[in-house]
């Protein structure tokens, strides 16, 4: 028998301040995060939680993610990230609390990160294949 447990599970994606740009960069991170973490049901997902730059400041990532169809009864929430000095530019970090199916007892959520955010947690990437392509980089 398959059990769930509540896991949170993260990821971070660069973007440019434009609209268009903040929609595919949420809406590519969100689905690589669900497609890597079998979240197929949305039933599953206690909340989704984003934090952003103050350079970003074109579009809430929420509304982006609802915009592109996807959570669309999940509570989502944003929030400013605090201003530090040297920290990463124009990113978007998201962190999902939803409950996954556990088939081994050593399966860990898969986290993603893509693009220059690669930076924030290298640590968490080195098994991940790089797909820069996937979010546009800051200028």
């Amino acid at each position: 028998m398959h059990t769930k447990r509540l896991y949170g599970i993260r990821g971070a994606v660069c973007t440019e301040n434009k609209p268009d740009a903040l929609k595919e960069a949420v809406c590519t991170l969100v689905r690589e995060l669900f497609e890597k973490n079998g979240i197929e049901d949305e039933e599953n997902i206690v909340s989704v939680q984003f934090t952003v730059t103050s350079d970003l400041d074109c579009l809430n990532p929420a509304a982006a993610l609802r915009q592109g169809g996807l959570c669309t009864r999940a509570p989502l929430f944003c929030a400013a990230e605090p201003h530090i000095k040297g920290a990463l530019p124009k990113t978007v970090r998201v962190l999902i609390t939803a409950y996954l199916t556990v088939c081994d007892a050593d399966k860990r959520p898969v986290h993603i990160y893509l693009g220059e955010a690669q930076k924030l947690r290298p640590d968490l990437c080195a098994s991940q294949t790089p797909d820069l392509s996937a979010s546009p980089t800051p200028s």
